[in-house]
């Protein structure tokens, strides 16, 4: 069933990954004390990383910025942060914590966030999409163009790292795109507009199966995934379950189950590892085996056949072991280019 949209107040929701603590800064050193809405934040984290951000982001400008807590009340003019190893979702003038599965590699991750605040929000929202690697954000960043909110991507050009504002760039148009500098002021511009009146605007059923995905409010199947996804021949990188392909979603997006979610470039970059982690796996074991084969035929010397054929073997152990050494050394020089 479709929820209809709570129109209470502006938010501002803002994700961002690899080069995000500069670029938070000059976000936080650029609004106003009495900016009209409360900036919720999500930069991926390591899960033992000491979770410094909101302070840095305090001590940057004028608002008041904390790591948000389970069920903490919304306040204009004060920043939010996304805890380590907690997806932050937005609720009806509240915030909540949740351990749900990991999208696009990270938790916490920035789609579960602002699709949330769309949810939530509609044409209240506002997503700022900041320098990052790959594509996190870029799906829950159309959410909300789609729900009637306002859209600001980082230029690709000013960002250290452009992957996550190109990404966002390719997904959909946005309203703007801007350097770092300028979002302060372009935040303080847009807030002082009425967002526009969307009354009979609803939330798709999609948005909806997955914001409750990330809340952890049942098992994935039980909250309507089977609805809107339809099986894929792919296998999750993660708990190796069946992944299922978002009907509607454009580029392609997948969950497993147990609720795994992947874009196109998460997956990717996934399914990369695993294989670089099993061709590593493949030298390890013929060098062993090569170690081992040599030390048998120094054991059985004395026979000729025996000793002469484990050394054969040993050799052929050695050439398959820098076979595959070239094919990962290939492999990082394009993933390099």
């Amino acid at each position: 069933m479709e929820r209809l949209i709570a129109n209470i107040k502006r938010i501002v929701v803002v994700g961002t990954s690899s080069g995000g603590i500069e670029t938070l800064r000059t976000l936080a050193s650029g609004v106003p004390a009495d900016l009209a809405a409360p900036i919720c934040i999500v930069i991926h984290r390591h899960p033992q990383s000491q979770g410094l951000t909101a302070g840095i982001l305090g001590g940057a400008g004028p608002l008041p910025a904390r790591d948000a807590e389970d069920g903490e009340r919304l306040e204009n003019g004060r920043i939010y942060v996304a805890p380590v190893d907690r997806h932050l979702i937005v609720e009806p003038g509240q915030l909540r914590l949740a351990r749900g599965p990991r999208e696009n590699l990270s938790r916490p991750a920035i789609d579960p966030l602002f699709r949330s605040a769309a949810q939530v929000y509609g044409p209240a929202a506002i997503g700022v999409i900041l320098t990052g690697d790959l594509d996190d954000g870029a799906a829950g960043l159309d959410t909300i163009r789609k729900l009637g909110g306002v859209t600001i991507v980082q230029d690709p050009n000013d960002a250290l790292a452009p992957s996550m504002p190109r990404n966002a760039l390719q997904y959909g148009p946005v309203d703007f795109c801007v350097p770092a500098h300028q979002i302060p002021a372009l935040l303080v511009r847009v807030l002082a507009q009425e967002p526009p009146e969307t009354a009979a605007l609803r939330v798709p059923r999609d948005v909806e199966v997955e914001v409750n995905i990330a809340r952890e409010d049942a098992r994935p199947m039980d909250t309507g995934l089977n609805e809107i996804a339809e099986p894929s021949m792919l296998a999750c990188p993660e708990c190796h379950g069946v992944l299922l392909r978002l009907k509607h979603a454009h580029p392609s997006r997948f969950r497993c189950h147990t609720g795994h979610a992947y874009s196109g470039e998460s997956l990717v970059a996934a399914l990369n590892v695993g294989v670089e982690e099993s061709l590593w796996g493949a030298v390890r074991a013929l060098e062993e085996a090569e170690i081992l084969l040599m030390e048998l035929s120094r054991v059985h010397s004395h026979r000729a056949d025996d000793g002469a054929g484990h050394v054969a073997r040993a050799t052929q152990a050695r050439a398959q072991a820098s076979a595959i050494r070239d094919v990962l050394n290939e492999r990082s020089n394009l993933q390099a280019s």
